[in-house]
């Protein structure tokens, strides 16, 4: 059964990865739309938040909520998880997850009322809180060690430099190509 459980559990947390993933480029398209002229900002606008509604209400929200259940789940068949250091750091960024989850419901929220103020770029660099954790999940549910976590922790911290490096030098080719 455990099995089972801890299957379900991967295939859940896969397809709310997926939803946020792309819930946070639909705010960077929202964003972007909203420096359009009309009608493309009402139009482009009005399908965003569309396609926001359904991927945050029909994949996303259902995704965490099995996720949750069937981790919830594997705690209850095996409880001896929960003695395990390793298990405690990963914890703390599923807790981290679901603030991010919940930020990105309050940003989902602010399309629906057409208050959303956030700027593209802020979007670009909000995604990559997503990535992070992920690394840091996987990582830690593989490999079963909070005391490698500190090489992992250097890891991430290089692996966020990293992505900020690649974000400037992305913006800096897209201004370019504007002009």
């Amino acid at each position: 059964m455990y099995l089972y459980l801890k299957a379900l559990h991967i295939i859940f947390i896969v397809c709310w990865f997926a939803g946020l993933f792309y819930i946070v480029r639909l705010f960077v398209y929202y964003a972007e739309a909203q420096l359009k002229s009309e009608p493309e900002k009402r139009i482009l606008s009005e399908q965003y938040q569309l396609m926001t509604n359904r991927l945050w209400y029909i994949i996303t929200w259902p995704a965490a909520v099995l996720a949750v259940s069937f981790g919830i789940g594997m705690f209850i068949y095996n409880p001896i998880l929960f003695t395990q250091p390793w298990m405690h750091v990963k914890l703390f960024f599923v807790l981290l997850l679901l603030i991010y989850h919940f930020k990105c419901q309050q940003f989902v929220t602010q399309i629906e009322k057409a208050t959303l103020n956030k700027t593209a770029a802020f979007f670009r660099l909000w995604n990559e809180g997503a990535t992070i954790i992920l690394f840091a999940v996987v990582f830690l549910a593989v490999l079963k060690s909070a005391v490698n976590w500190i090489y992992g922790l250097i890891g991430i911290i290089a692996f966020s430099f990293l992505l900020m490096m690649g974000y400037k030098f992305y913006k800096k080719i897209r201004e370019q190509n504007k002009n």
